[in-house]
């Protein structure tokens, strides 16, 4: 439940690299990261420069564990880590700075809304995400000489096509993305790494340095400063 909790399993994992641990962050399985992170590496839009992302949906049920302080619930921790995930994966660095404005359920105790700035070297991402909120998923990413914008982000059907867009010079170009299912793609890598034993493809270390980024938001809102990493 926190950047600690999270670097004790990496230190007792190293202690067993025969036994296989991963944070499940399935979106970057799915065909669509996977070519927009090739189209951003390419410099396909130019030189990344901007993330704006959002994630929210609705959900007031106080035994839901999402509104469960003991059991991580929150926004920032249920759906706010995959923003904030996405930011490092594609900027492929940590943030060297963060800010945030976090509101709280007076009887949960558990963040409802959450709007959050990640500053890295080379430019910044925003977002916010809430538990209180109409269903909602965004992410558009900008760079010197375009953008790239999705359809479904986060969790894309596994039953039909998903698409993004290529705004460069003018025009705007589709692309779509075959009948998949993330969460199998996910199923199947991990399962590679342990037949093959080689590195699972999303590494203990990312978690914790995702974990950090959440708790440092956190400090921010409640110091109302710019927390450094």
């Amino acid at each position: 439940l926190n950047s600690s909790e999270a670097q004790k399993l990496l230190d007792e994992s190293l202690k067993y690299p025969q036994l296989k641990i991963m944070e499940a962050f399935m979106y970057r399985f799915h065909p669509q990261w996977i070519k927009v992170k090739e189209m951003i590496n390419s410099g396909k839009i130019g030189k990344l420069k901007a993330i704006q992302s959002s994630f929210s949906f609705f959900e007031d049920d106080p035994n839901s564990i999402v509104n469960s302080k003991e059991y991580g619930g929150g926004s920032l921790m249920d759906i706010g880590c995959y923003p904030i995930s996405l930011s490092r994966f594609l900027f492929d660095s940590e943030p060297k700075s963060v800010s945030a404005e976090i509101e709280y359920h007076p009887e949960f105790k558990t963040d409802t809304l959450a709007n959050g700035i990640l500053n890295f070297d080379k430019g910044s991402s925003i977002f916010f995400s809430s538990t209180l909120v109409t269903d909602n998923q965004q992410v558009e990413i900008f760079g010197t000489k375009g953008s790239i914008e999705f359809e479904i982000p986060f969790n894309p059907p596994a039953d039909k096509p998903v698409k993004i867009w290529l705004n460069k010079e003018g025009i705007k170009e589709q692309i779509e993305f075959d009948i998949c299912d993330q969460y199998t793609i996910q199923a199947d890598l991990f399962s590679m790494a342990i037949i093959q034993n080689t590195e699972v493809p999303t590494p203990l270390h990312d978690a914790v340095n995702n974990m950090i980024v959440i708790e440092k938001l956190k400090e921010s809102n409640k110091t109302g400063k710019r927390i450094n990493l």
